[in-house]
């Protein structure tokens, strides 16, 4: 199983750090994890066409993770999918796909009358609503979502991946502190986790308030929290993602975080992958061996 951090940004716009969203392949089974803003020249990047998945994943229903969603089925269908997207989402995302082709309805069908491709079921999606529990069995790979603390969103959700080789990935989605995620992250060899970093984000006149900051900070889960997190849960390798705010120093980040991990971690960055198997961390040109 190899773990790819396509996007590891928030809704901040940002050159280096894209709309949140994770890729997990194992065999010839591909999944996307989120559609976050820039996420199909990611996938791209990756060497994962969105055309060639067979399964999207979403958290929950944040405008930040799901932006791209239409994007996403448009290049699918230019990149010869010949089979709706399926996509898997908590309840409420059957309304939200609906009404997103509805809204383009008119001009994908001029699209497809003009461009005249013959693979007409690529522009198309399919929506399966999950909850807590299993939410989808792939060749060799076992998906269940876990639900995490994001309120007042009510259904937001984390993922367990788990392969045919026994290797186990978790992902929190975004969420506080979550005693459940720890539970179900427990002995993973790699857990991918959001980070809020506290303090960085100062109030502005004019721009955001303090009370604003707080209620931000106040469902996600802090820079001094995630260490905690992974450490409880006893995860071989912890993934930092989801970065609030974009930009911060990476060295005072993982100062913070190996006050309470003792355990290898990295500070995610878009393109970076994790081959879970062989243990080997990837980023361009950079590769890092992490021990067996």
């Amino acid at each position: 199983m190899k773990v790819t951090l396509l996007g590891t940004g928030c809704p901040q716009c940002h050159t280096k750090r894209y709309g949140p969203a994770s890729l997990v392949r194992h065999g010839e089974v591909s999944v996307l994890i989120d559609c976050g803003s820039g996420v199909t020249q990611r996938l791209v990047g990756a060497g994962c066409p969105g055309g060639r998945l067979d399964a999207v994943l979403l958290t929950h229903l944040h405008s930040d993770h799901l932006v791209d969603l239409y994007q996403l089925i448009v290049s699918g269908w230019h990149q010869n999918r010949t089979v709706p997207q399926r996509i898997y989402g908590p309840k409420g995302t059957r309304a939200y796909v609906e009404g997103l082709l509805a809204l383009w309805r008119e001009e994908r069908e001029l699209r497809m009358a003009h461009e005249r491709r013959p693979n007409l079921a690529g522009f198309t999606a399919e929506v399966v609503e999950y909850g807590e529990g299993p939410v989808v069995e792939l060749p060799g790979l076992f998906v269940d979502a876990v639900k995490v603390e994001h309120e007042p969103i009510k259904e937001a959700y984390g993922f367990v991946f788990r392969a045919d080789d026994g290797t186990v990935a978790a992902f929190s989605g975004d969420t506080r502190y979550c005693e459940a995620l720890i539970e179900a992250a427990r002995g993973a060899d790699v857990l991918v986790h959001e980070c809020f970093i506290h303090g960085l984000m100062k109030p502005v006149p004019g721009v955001r308030t303090q009370e604003g900051i707080d209620a931000v900070a106040s469902y996600h889960t802090l820079s001094a929290e995630v260490g905690k997190v992974a450490s409880e849960a006893g995860v071989g390798f912890l993934m930092l993602n989801h970065f609030v705010p974009a930009e911060f120093d990476r060295e005072a980040l993982a100062a913070e975080v190996a006050q309470d991990f003792a355990g290898p971690f990295a500070i995610g960055e878009d393109l970076m992958s994790y081959d879970v198997p062989t243990r080997t961390l990837t980023h361009g040109d950079a590769h890092w061996r992490l021990g067996s």
